[in-house]
């Protein structure tokens, strides 16, 4: 366990962002890399800088911060939350406020654990293109390679009613980048008929596999051919099943073995071990959607949600994608890899149902995308995820920054600009913020 490191953490910041690369040809991935080392699990990932004004940030707005988020501890708003800022790899700032529930009297601190929900599907990702560099997986092969019951897939008409065969049956590329016609029934509008069917066929559940799941939905007509409109869904809890039948693993064993054993990330699991649960961040008590239940052990591995992490677990995870594909001598993926998932996959021609990111936003293989600067997209891009209950994470490889910040509340909205302001508000190196070469409008 790492709680003993981290005593002294000072007041950290963050903010939502989501990275947008420049349209370009979809590229093919290259061989694997050599197989990873293990990182030293005893030794902390956060390393503090020694002056965080020499690179370039004002730390009155982080006093900001941590003052807002206090504020907000008091109203009841949260019982707690972290966040943390880093530039090439030096923390800059770290805040823990609160506690680690409304009846828990433990303080928030990098090691508490949290429900990062999405915040899965960059990890599951990952190993997917992992997978793809060893040859096991390739993106255009049709899902119904490994799940046979999605060949054949049927298009649900505007009737809601009818349906027709679609034009072409589901990729891997196309889970990876939610164009595979799949959504959330969860989410949907109450009188969503395609919504109403996932809610039936166990949109919810966990009393049964993930590959269960995806034969459920396999079942179901889509919401649009596949690769022709983006919209948010079940995608990567299929895409989970996939990968566990082309490894020949369990998604759990595999993540472990791939990504989190190498990079140390000894409390990164779908549900909690026995000596974790007394570490499990709660929502305050006014919440009105649940949570999920992580120190109960359930069949479904969920690739799209079912992950609990901690700020000092995922911070190792987002600098292995900051310093492309590598933590502390680790190889977990190739460069030219990782450049290829942060390729726009959701160009102007794709319609874009469900898009929450505005019309700046993008879509790689896995990642979110969308500029630094809404209002001068040339400035550069960040590529990042957030989760159900609030935490989210960002990598902005222009100004060399990763971002993290954790809380348990899924009816607090505000805070993805608020920690916007804050990072990039406490950011004043003019050099580093420059415009960057001219590159074409966002679509």
């Amino acid at each position: 366990m790492k709680r003993q490191l981290f005593a002294a953490t000072s007041a950290a910041i963050l903010a939502l962002a989501i990275a947008c690369s420049p349209e370009a040809p979809k590229p093919e991935v290259a061989a694997a890399p050599p197989a990873p080392t293990v990182a030293d699990p005893s030794a902390s990932s956060i390393t503090m800088a020694a002056d965080p004004t020499a690179l370039g940030f004002d730390t009155a707005v982080f006093a900001k911060a941590k003052t807002d988020l206090e504020a907000d501890v008091k109203s009841g708003t949260i019982p707690g939350a972290v966040l943390l800022i880093a530039k090439g790899g030096q923390v800059v700032d770290v805040t823990a406020v609160g506690t680690e529930g409304p009846r828990d009297a433990d303080p928030m601190t990098p090691e508490t654990i949290f429900r990062i929900y999405s915040m899965s599907k960059p990890i599951v990702s990952i190993a997917t293109m992992q997978l793809v560099e060893e040859g096991k997986i390739a993106l255009e092969d049709p899902i119904s390679k490994y799940i046979p019951e999605f060949a054949s897939p049927k298009v649900l008409e505007k009737d809601g009613k009818t349906t027709r065969p679609a034009a072409r049956e589901i990729t891997v590329r196309d889970l990876l980048s939610h164009e595979s016609g799949m959504i959330y029934g969860v989410f949907a509008k109450p009188d969503d008929p395609l919504g109403k069917l996932y809610m039936a066929a166990g949109d919810v559940r966990f009393d049964f596999t993930a590959l269960d799941l995806s034969k459920a939905i396999a079942g179901l007509p889509l919401a649009f051919d596949p690769g022709t409109a983006w919209n948010y869904g079940r995608s990567t809890d299929v895409l989970g099943a996939v990968i566990e039948i082309a490894s020949g693993k369990s998604l759990d064993a595999l993540l472990n073995e791939k990504i989190f054993a190498p990079l140390g990330m000894d409390d990164t699991h779908f549900y909690l071990e026995a000596d974790e649960a007394n570490r499990l961040a709660e929502a305050p008590t006014t919440l009105k959607a649940p949570l999920s239940t992580p120190k109960i052990v359930q069949p479904m591995l969920s690739g799209g949600g079912g992950l609990n992490s901690t700020t000092e677990d995922y911070f190792r995870f987002v600098e292995m994608l900051r310093s492309k594909g590598e933590y502390r001598g680790v190889r977990i993926i190739k460069p030219e890899t990782l450049d290829a998932m942060l390729v726009d996959q959701v160009g102007p021609t794709v319609d874009r149902k469900a898009w929450f990111y505005g019309p700046l936003g993008g879509f790689g293989l896995g990642f979110g995308l969308l500029p630094i600067d809404m209002k001068d997209p040339a400035k550069g891009n960040v590529f990042s995820w957030s989760g159900y209950a609030g935490t989210n994470m960002w990598v902005d490889p222009k100004n060399d920054i990763t971002m993290i910040f954790m809380i348990q509340n899924n009816e607090t909205m505000d805070y993805p600009m608020k920690l916007r302001e804050w990072v990039y508000g406490a950011y004043k190196n003019p050099a580093a913020l420059a415009p960057a070469a001219p590159a074409a409008p966002a679509q």
